[in-house]
């Protein structure tokens, strides 16, 4: 089978990561891929901001929580998390920032690394106590974070797959 689709097949989302950092090389190799993905118009008006001191990324998790008011939200304890962000006035942020995400995710797996998209945040971007927390981390004001990709070494197996649903092809 092709590798390209065998790590899409395999790929799975990781919510336990074990407390082991995600090497520059790596990181370097998934941020590449990130840069390489399609974007509307080829504007690539996208920023990656990578977060790997866990003070950080909890801290995120904290001002996250109080807004979502789940007091139990952590962000899953990532080793690495990538804020995926785009210009707000862009129309095509949302789908630039599902391309950048998907060549993340893959490229994490085919690495070695698990992944989960988190996306509350694209929601929360402008909460003043968030918004804070994004300033201090580079994140441009004109921009929102679309996404989050949490990333580390899973912390046990893989979760098995989810039955695919029949009946979403269609040729027509």
């Amino acid at each position: 089978m092709n590798e390209v689709l065998q790590n899409m097949l395999t790929r799975r989302s990781v919510r336990a990561f074990a407390d082991t950092p995600v090497e520059s090389e790596k990181l370097k190799t998934i941020l590449q891929a990130a840069t390489y993905a399609p974007s509307g118009m080829g504007k690539q008006s996208w920023q990656f901001t990578v977060v790997q001191k866990k003070e950080q990324i909890q801290k995120l998790a904290a001002v996250m929580a109080e807004a979502l008011q789940k007091p139990e939200y952590d962000l899953y304890r990532p080793a690495c998390m990538i804020l995926v962000s785009g210009e707000k006035e862009n129309g095509n942020h949302l789908a630039d920032t599902g391309c950048a995400m998907e060549n993340i995710m893959l490229m994490a797996h085919a690495l070695g690394l698990g992944s989960c998209w988190v996306n509350q945040l694209k929601e929360l971007s402008d909460v003043p106590a968030v918004r804070a927390v994004l300033d201090g981390f580079g994140v441009p004001q004109d921009h929102g974070v679309y996404a989050i990709a949490v990333l580390g070494y899973p912390a046990g197996d893989l979760p098995q797959p989810k039955p695919r649903r029949e009946g979403v092809v269609h040729y027509a």
